[in-house]
């Protein structure tokens, strides 16, 4: 069974949200999604997107998903990817789906000339993280994402 790649379209944004809330339960982390099918319509076909999405397709079946944006790393002098979330559904797995969303990705980076591809990956997700070494993918486990959200945010922020 091949698989397709395509760029998302505005009628997949109800696809995209379930996507997104299927890997949100996969992660243990369904409860903190505040995000509705409005919201992701609005991001990715509003009138100036700012973040991207692939479809991942077998036999016209959508599988899976990656959801990006365009970073810039200072050091490297050039714009990047930083990918936000890749999920492919269990059935699935093992399909070539995910291996096909980031090679696509990575293509995307040579032929725009950008510098890296990037994404993070929860520590206990350890298929996950096998299926990343095999492609290559180096951990950088001298960095540590910080972040910063609600009250936290407000209060630097002076509000």
């Amino acid at each position: 069974m091949p698989v397709s790649i395509r760029p998302a379209v505005a009628t997949d944004s109800a696809l995209i949200y379930r996507f997104i809330r299927d890997l949100a339960e996969y992660e243990k982390l369904l409860s903190t999604v505040e995000a509705t099918e409005g919201d992701v319509t609005a991001a990715l076909f509003g009138e100036t997107p700012r973040v991207f999405c692939d479809i991942a397709e077998i036999d016209g079946q959508p599988v899976g998903f990656a959801l990006w944006f365009y970073n810039f790393s200072t050091f490297v002098g050039r714009h990047g990817i930083y990918l936000e979330d890749l999920f492919v559904r269990p059935e699935a797995r093992g399909s070539g789906a995910g291996r096909a969303l980031l090679a696509g990705l990575a293509r995307r980076c040579l032929d725009e000339k950008l510098g890296r591809l990037e994404w993070a990956v929860l520590d206990w997700n350890a298929p996950s993280i096998a299926f990343y070494d095999s492609l290559g993918a180096a951990a950088m486990d001298d960095w540590i994402v910080r972040r910063m959200t609600g009250e936290a945010l407000r209060r630097l922020a002076g509000v």
